[in-house]
């Protein structure tokens, strides 16, 4: 019965010290007052990515990627955004190459998630951060 206690004393510190690894310094971030779409993704998941978009300073915007929103809603919300960031596995072929023309016709980054879990969303925003801080 004991050990149960210490493991959950133990995880507590565990998930505090995860929260604090997952953010960016403060002031330092070069994504400060960025904007970005995230196309596509789970419906569960977009408060978590809203979130660590705030993390760094930036906003996220959520197309659904043609669930309930229409696609070509995703042209009008394109030249208000920074970049625009696709999780292949969980788009329509549709949706995605909406984005991708759209991103060429505008002048947008466009940069391809391996899948739509919030860690692939948050490497993706620390490397940006990286190269935005070396420049």
């Amino acid at each position: 019965m004991a050990r149960k206690g210490k493991k959950g004393s133990n995880r507590e510190v565990r998930d505090s010290a995860g929260d604090d690894a997952g953010q960016a310094s403060p002031g330092r971030s070069k994504l400060d007052g960025r904007s970005f779409l995230y196309v596509g993704g789970r419906d569960c998941q977009v408060a978590h990515l809203r979130q660590i978009c705030s993390n760094f300073g930036a906003e996220l915007i959520h197309h659904d990627g043609g669930l309930r929103e229409a696609v070509s809603r995703i042209d009008t919300l394109l030249p208000s955004v920074d970049c625009v960031f696709c999780p292949i596995d969980c788009i329509s072929h549709d949706a995605c190459l909406r984005v991708k023309t759209g991103c060429k016709k505008f002048s947008k980054t466009f940069i391809p998630l391996r899948n739509g879990s919030k860690s692939s969303l948050e490497r993706a925003l620390q490397t940006m951060n990286e190269r935005d801080n070396s420049r």
